[in-house]
């Protein structure tokens, strides 16, 4: 099915589920809100249609999806809407209600001590279910497999490639974390976007999309604003704030107390080498140069490419 059909399909799932058939309809037309090889949303009235990605592991997600239904994850994940009946993609889709977004045009709005809280109720709620693996290392070494496949042997990703290699096994994705970083309930993929006001626009905030959801290191889910901060994306006193607001709020990442580098440190160093491998491979598909943000992470690749081994090594055990 092509992706034009995809997304009138999830249009017409999206609105037929926002009322019933008798009630006059007054929905303007399908919004497409992604459309992407790993996620097709389109959004119809009150109602929010996902197609996933067409190799996505169904049972994974299954159980992911029901993650987010589970009433001990109440006023912490968005919970999902009864999947459609048989619906003719070939990617599996799910219905979310629709929620408020980070305004991406304030950001002194930004919710962060929100995000952080949510997070440490997350990682502090024991797996109500059998779950897979967070898939936070996985999605950092496609981003390298990316890149690579998009510039092949071009110089200029060899300070990308060597912060990849720094990496201890485990952050690559090549084996299991460390038993005391692991077993924990996992995001996988934080970032502000992965936020909504729910019920819109004055709810309280949740998070949404669980596809990389599972168990694993929670400290990865602090990793993407750690190393925005590092790389000077992240204002000192944003990242304080988040920091201070996870701690207050009992997560378990990080000691309460402290230096919290030596359980963020090769988490964030993974995560910039997985923007910086996303800012090479975007930029090459848009016939461009990495622009001036995407040059910072790439920048820090190289810092972090230049670190002693012992240094590297650091926090990775």
């Amino acid at each position: 099915m092509s992706t034009t059909a995809v997304v009138r399909e999830l249009g017409a799932l999206a609105h037929d589920s926002s009322h019933p058939p008798a009630v006059r309809c007054v929905c303007g037309p399908p919004q497409v809100l992604a459309d992407r090889p790993d996620g097709t949303v389109v959004r119809s009235g009150r109602i929010v249609a996902k197609a996933h990605a067409a190799d996505t592991d169904r049972e994974a997600l299954a159980a992911r999806v029901a993650l987010a239904a589970d009433p001990r994850l109440t006023g912490v994940l968005l919970p999902p809407l009864p999947a459609p009946a048989r619906p003719r993609s070939a990617r599996p889709v799910t219905l979310w209600p629709h929620g408020e977004p980070v305004d991406p045009a304030d950001p002194d709005a930004a919710p962060w001590e929100e995000a952080a809280t949510l997070l440490a109720r997350l990682h502090r709620t024991g797996p109500p279910l059998p779950l897979p693996p967070m898939r936070g290392p996985a999605k950092a070494a496609l981003a390298v497999a990316r890149m690579r496949a998009a510039r092949p042997g071009e110089p200029a990703t060899s300070a990308v490639l060597a912060a990849w290699r720094s990496l201890p096994a485990w952050a690559r994705g090549e084996e299991p974390p460390p038993a005391h970083r692991a077993g924990f309930l996992c995001h996988g993929d934080l970032h502000l976007g992965q936020l909504v006001r729910h019920p819109a626009p004055h709810g309280p905030w949740l998070l949404i999309d669980v596809d990389d959801a599972g168990l694993g290191d929670p400290s990865w889910d602090l990793a993407r604003p750690a190393a925005w901060y590092a790389a000077g994306l992240l204002p000192p006193e944003v990242w304080l704030r988040f920091l201070a607001a996870y701690r207050g709020a009992g997560g378990p990442a990080v000691l309460a107390g402290g230096d919290p580098w030596p359980e963020l440190d090769v988490p964030a160093r993974a995560l910039t080498v997985q923007t910086a491998a996303l800012a090479f491979a975007k930029s090459a598909a848009e016939g461009r140069t990495p622009d001036e943000v995407e040059q910072m992470m790439i920048d820090a690749c190289a810092r972090i490419a230049s670190l002693p081994p012992e240094l590297a090594a650091e926090g990775s055990s």
